[in-house]
């Protein structure tokens, strides 16, 4: 039997520079869908500012940033805690007698999502420390236990050996499919956290590439260029916001994971949409789904977006964490910590990648109706997430195909 080796791959980096400088309302019974829930919500007002910067492709991962704030959360302490906790939307989950809850949580969600053994989800989390840098005991044992995370000791006094031995960690936990993340270090560093996943997928049903042809795709009313634009013929998901003017279509992997891929309108421009989504939206939209006969047209691309967020973050709140007054005293008993740099770095790549025989799963539908088209030839958003949890994975905005 042929087995369909469609591809669709994702990858990105967080990574925390800290140097040497000077220096709520509780929620009785969390649940791992309550943390996916406040994940959306930071997803999309971490969207919504770095799309204030630029009107250019946007991809990143809510869940790897949220994740690697969550370690540095539980190595901050007093008001650098409060803005933590507050800027990634977590205060409700907090409770004062468990500590350990919200690590506790994301535990169980990425144990949730790669419970089923064929999904290939890797998340990795390590931290490089310069030689005789005392962690705290507790801080050390608590990273390991919820993020299985690696302590690796580095001399960053030599800065072209760290940059190599870190990139070269990145590389290998990536399939190598990101190369040359950090390109410098301070010598001065005295920690560095680094955050990775890893996503790649087959489409439930793949599409032909026999069928793949160039076709325009409207950046604007002024700026139109030529994508090579995938073909699929089948029964999908859909529905359409009204309010928002757009429409929504859901693709299956075959693990458990979807893209959902929101469609402006015609004449709507997607900065009108921006304001519209939340995580609320979101889950109508999926609640909304049904199933119809469409003539799906969607263009390949391929992503990669290199983000310096520390302004970003600090615009939403967490802003301390970055200066002299930083309180990082869980992480470490010594002198004063701050963050100095936080870099991401995400890669995505579609295609409809599938063997003849994947293809042929199409053959013996049952005649019905004249279907209707989803073409995907304007700006539009996409989320991938995992269906049994809601838990966002990935977001992104496309606003140029060939960039």
């Amino acid at each position: 039997m042929l087995v369909p080796n469609t591809k669709m791959g994702f990858t990105l980096i967080l990574a925390y520079l800290c140097f040497l400088a000077p220096l709520r309302a509780e929620h009785p019974n969390a649940t791992i869908s309550d943390l996916s829930l406040k994940n959306m919500d930071f997803a999309i007002n971490l969207y919504r500012k770095i799309a204030s910067y630029h009107d250019k492709n946007i991809f990143f991962s809510p869940l790897s940033i949220s994740t690697s704030f969550t370690a540095l959360l539980m190595a901050s302490d007093g008001f650098t805690h409060d803005e933590i906790l507050k800027g990634l939307n977590l205060e409700q989950l907090e409770k004062a007698d468990r500590p350990e809850l919200i690590p506790e949580l994301f535990q169980l969600l990425h144990e949730n999502i790669t419970r089923n053994g064929s999904l290939k989800l890797e998340q990795s989390m390590a931290i490089f420390v310069r030689q005789q840098f005392q962690i705290e005991k507790t801080f050390e044992e608590d990273v390991r236990r919820f993020f299985n995370a690696e302590i690796k000791t580095v001399d960053f006094a030599n800065t072209e050996e760290s940059v190599s031995f870190i990139n070269d960690y990145v590389k290998q936990q990536t399939a190598d499919k990101v190369a040359d993340m950090v390109s410098n270090l301070h010598e001065l560093t005295q920690l560095l956290f680094v955050n990775t996943i890893f996503f790649q997928g087959g489409w439930q049903i793949p599409f032909n590439s026999d069928l793949t042809n160039n076709a325009p795709f409207h950046i604007d009313n002024y700026n139109i260029v030529q994508v090579p634009m995938m073909f699929l013929e089948d029964k999908f998901y859909t529905m359409e916001d009204v309010l928002l003017g757009a429409r929504v279509l859901k693709l299956p992997y075959q693990e458990g994971v979807s893209m959902l891929i929101l469609l402006p309108n015609k004449g709507m421009d997607y900065t009108e949409i921006d304001d519209g989504i939340s995580a609320e939206k979101f889950q109508s939209w999926i609640r909304k789904l049904h199933k119809t006969k469409l003539e799906v047209n969607m263009p390949k691309f391929k992503l990669e977006q290199s983000y310096s967020l520390q302004n970003i973050l600090q615009d939403m709140g967490m802003s301390r964490v970055f200066t002299d007054t930083a309180d990082l005293s869980k992480l470490s008993k010594g002198s004063g910590l701050k963050v100095s740099e936080v870099l991401h770095k995400a890669v995505i790549e579609v295609d409809e990648t599938g063997t003849t025989a994947a293809a042929a799963t199409t053959i013996g539908i049952t005649p019905y109706s004249l279907p209707r088209t989803f073409t995907v030839n304007r700006p539009f958003f996409f989320f991938i997430y995992h269906e049994d949890t809601n838990c966002l994975l990935f977001m992104g905005r496309v606003i140029d195909p060939t960039k």
